[in-house]
């Protein structure tokens, strides 16, 4: 077994233009303050990092760590979420998610999916210059307006859509592992790897790619109603990054798991500040370091009551609560008697 790194901490929904929060040196001042010991960077937020100078220059990769070391601080991950969704995105979405994007390639599908593309290859590559080993992304969505079937879906609609998702990822799956890091896709609602079936699908496709890996938050499984805990047992060996994010579902005869088209606040399944939701994380933490996951527990923050702040400092108390300094022993060794081959075979009656 293996004991999980932390508590860190993801600066995307932390971020900002005042200070302390405008700069990675100032935002890492103020996560170090509150007891963090690692941070997730979200590569899309120029504030923090150019992801193309970071590819391009060691150097710069190095004054990077270099700044974060300063604070106690390790870097993490980091994360490529808003550029992995662009890498397929289906046109209902176009202009909305234009603003995931630079200025240069809005209204312009095929511009954009290749900066998308070009920025995740960047992000493996920049890893690679910081000791990194996962990357977090989103897959992005093509068949997601289908999810339900009604109207019925045209037959070979969604391995359509799936084949043509392998097809965008397989050769950034092949630049990740030529860099010697995995892909971390956030099984989330609103990507077309929502569940774990809709990840096999797609891990099938691309050939069981050992890098095409998970990165496990357990809050999207709480508003799906999906079982958390044997989503561990049937995928650990493919987690490599962890969020640690809570969750409630509370459902009424009003509303269910899609929401009704309610705010945040008002819907029936709804993200908050770790310990004031419904996760198990006693559970999560047991199971994660019974099978050796040894990556870092990343606090990420979204709650519909709660202020960031206050969200962030009782976070990392709470991971650092939760991580379990794994025994290098069994509890009963006080009453082992010792034993060989010889032994074991004479108390089986074997001689």
């Amino acid at each position: 077994m293996k004991t999980i790194k932390g508590p860190a901490i993801f600066l995307a929904q932390f971020a900002g233009d005042e200070a302390p929060f405008d700069t990675l040196d100032g935002i890492c001042g103020w996560a170090a303050s509150l007891g963090y010991k690692g941070v997730q960077i979200p590569a899309w937020d120029l504030r923090l990092i150019d992801i193309e100078k970071a590819a391009d220059s060691k150097d710069y990769c190095d004054e990077i760590v270099g700044t974060v070391a300063n604070h106690g601080l390790s870097v993490t991950e980091l994360a490529t979420h808003l550029q992995g969704q662009l890498v397929a995105a289906h046109p209902v979405y176009d202009e909305l998610l234009d603003g995931f994007a630079p200025e240069k390639v809005h209204n312009n599908p095929k511009a954009r999916q290749e900066w998308a593309v070009n920025q995740v290859k960047c992000a493996a590559v920049a890893s690679k210059h910081m000791g990194l080993t996962g990357l977090p992304t989103f897959s992005g969505a093509l068949a997601w307006p289908f999810l339900y079937p009604f109207p019925q879906r045209a037959p070979g609609l969604i391995e359509t859509a799936f084949e043509e998702l392998a097809t965008r990822w397989k050769p950034i799956l092949d630049h990740c592992d030529e860099n010697g890091v995995d892909l971390c896709y956030e099984i989330h609602p609103s990507e077309d790897l929502h569940d774990g079936i809709s990840y096999e699908m797609f891990l099938e496709r691309v050939n069981d790619h050992p890098r095409a890996n998970l990165l496990y938050d357990p809050s999207h499984f709480v508003l799906q109603q999906l079982d958390y805990i044997e989503y561990i047992e049937i995928y650990h060996e493919r987690i490599r990054a962890f969020h640690v994010k809570d969750a409630e579902f509370v459902p009424s005869g009003r509303q269910g798991v899609y929401g009704g088209f309610q705010s945040w606040v008002d819907r029936a399944g709804r993200f908050r500040s770790l310990g004031d939701g419904q996760v198990d994380f006693g559970r999560i933490f047991s199971q994660l370091s019974a099978h050796d996951f040894d990556g870092w527990a990343v606090l990420e923050w979204e709650c519909a009551l709660k202020h960031p702040e206050d969200g962030a400092r009782e976070g990392a108390q709470f991971i650092a609560d939760h991580i379990i300094r794994v025994t290098e022993r069994a509890f009963d060794d006080f009453a082992g008697a010792g034993s060989d081959e010889a032994a074991n075979r004479r108390i089986l009656g074997l001689e």
